[in-house]
Formats: C-alpha cells, structure tokens, sequence
C-alpha cells in the first residue's frame, strides 16, 4: 500500500510538473537574424557606407564609414529582442498578418503582451508575396522608454540591401525636444 501511494504521489507531481512546462513553442521570424545577414553581407562587399545624421532638421554631418564599424552602427537594429529565442518570444504576440493592396505586401506584427514593461513596442516586416519564395522588403522597429524625467523613442526602418534609417527623439523635463535623424546607406542610388 506504501509503495502504490509513494507512486501515486510520484505521477502526480510528475503530471502537474508536465502541465506548467507546456507552454507552446511560437514560431517568430527572427528580425535579429535577417539584419545580421544584412550586416554579413555589408562586411564583404565593397559598397561604400554613407552615414548621414541631421539634428532637429537644421544641423546636418555626413561621413562615409568604415567597413568594420558598421556593425556598431547598426546596434540599435542588432540589439532588438530575438523573437526566435523562445523565452522571449513567450513575451511577444503575433498579430494577424495583414496585406496591404497599395504597397503589394504582406505585413507581419510582433509586440508585446506586456507593453509596459517592455522596450521594444513594435517589431514590424514587410514582405512581398510570391510564389517562387516571399522576399522581405523593410523591416520597421519602434523602442519607446519613458518615465517621470524623460522621454526617448527611436523608429527605426531596414530597408532591405538599401539602407537604414533610425529617428531619435528625445526629451527632459524642462527641455525642448530633441530629435536626430540618422541614415546609413549602402545601396541606395539615393542616399538623402
């Protein structure tokens, strides 16, 4: 009798430890993994890599970065939650991917479950559908933190073999509002 209640009592937390681990694996496209290959793909060719910042549309300072710094120019984009990482995609929901007529794309929304207490509000990616294999076109990222002193909030757009950009805002209490554009091209036959 000893041993089938010692058993009993065995399965039973075996079963109820089973039940809290199953938590169902999402399957996220990880945006940290596109940019790498875009910052893999930069590191070997011989683009010439222009970085263009303008502060609160008045001052603007243009300059052409090196190969091996652009990695560290791309960090806001390289240090976005890894949605392929299941304890932090158990953080993050999928909203229904949408398809837009006027642009032709198909739109894939990550955000939060918990946007308090989280950084990244959006994680966004614009695909092109087609049959012979989907081809994403930007990828669109919004940071926000905010508390009682300040404000800051970066929108940040990949353009896929082009270029990206990120918009900063910023602002403390008593201070005017402070807003740098930066832009690093590498493809882009437009650069401004």
């Amino acid at each position: 009798m000893k041993n089938t209640v010692a058993f009993l009592f065995i399965y039973l937390v075996f079963v109820a430890a089973c039940k809290e681990e199953k938590k169902e694996d999402k399957k996220f496209i990880s945006i940290v993994s596109l940019i790498k290959e875009q910052v893999a793909d930069v590191d070997t060719s011989l683009y010439p890599i222009l970085k263009i910042t303008t502060t609160d549309s008045s001052h603007i300072d243009t300059t052409y970065i090196k190969r091996e710094d652009f990695a560290a120019t791309a960090k806001d984009f390289l240090s976005i939650p890894d949605l392929s990482d299941q304890k932090i995609a158990q953080r993050f929901q999928e909203e229904a991917p949408r398809y837009d007529d006027l642009l032709n794309r198909v739109i894939i929304t990550y955000t939060p479950i918990h946007p308090e207490k989280e950084t990244i509000k959006k994680q966004e990616m614009l695909v092109t559908p087609n049959p012979e294999g989907d081809k994403v076109n930007n990828i669109i990222v919004t940071r926000e933190i905010s508390n009682k002193d300040s404000f800051f909030q970066q929108k940040m757009l990949w353009q896929m073999n082009k270029y990206f950009q990120v918009i900063t805002t910023r602002q403390k209490v008593g201070q005017p509002e402070e807003t740098t554009v930066t832009k690093v091209s590498w493809n882009d036959e437009t650069p401004l």
